[in-house]
């Protein structure tokens, strides 16, 4: 998932998270994606109901203390329009639902890496408006790359193969003119 940010109307960087196993799919493409105002969870972890009112904000979160589906399902209610789960450490994971989780979430929910979601974090915390839009591109069926990849190994093999029988065939014809 890409999430471009503004900070203050102006385009700062793009950062990449990973979407929920839950909740609706997200737009495809970037200028159908709408620009939304992020905000601060509070209590930061939203496992309880936010103190603060949200009306159609983007909401930041950090992980921990309850599930991902128990953090959407207060933001949804609190009227959030998505959530953005800071996670614990550097890498993404996978975020899945429990078995027994209420996952009739009607927002998607995505975790950014910790360094992009501190410095989120920090911005708003400055009062500065940050405003977010999520999108996650649509991904071929094949990649080109690979193709290409393949198709250069393959290549490679079958070039090796062929010197390697013409040499052979070269050494053979120098043993043959020796032995006569």
């Amino acid at each position: 998932v890409k999430v471009p940010t503004w900070i203050n109307g102006l385009e700062d960087n793009e950062y990449v998270g990973v979407g929920a196993r839950f909740g609706p799919t997200l737009e495809s493409k970037e200028k159908h994606a709408n620009h939304t105002r992020l905000a601060l969870a509070d209590p930061p972890d939203c496992c309880s109901k936010p103190r603060n009112q949200l009306t159609g904000e983007v909401i930041l979160v950090h992980r921990g203390n309850c599930s991902f589906t128990m953090k959407a399902n207060v933001a949804e209610e609190a009227g959030a329009s998505a959530i953005l789960i800071i996670n614990n450490q550097t890498e993404l994971f996978k975020m899945v639902c429990e078995s027994d989780a209420d996952v009739d979430i009607k927002i998607p929910a995505l975790m950014l890496p910790q360094d992009a979601g501190s410095r989120l974090e920090k911005y708003i915390s400055n009062n500065t408006m940050v405003s977010v839009a999520l999108y996650s591109p649509k991904r071929p069926a094949v990649d080109i790359a690979e193709v290409f990849l393949w198709l250069m190994a393959v290549g490679t093999i079958l070039c090796a193969s062929y010197w390697s029988a013409w040499t052979a065939r070269e050494v053979a014809i120098e043993q043959d003119k020796l032995l006569k």
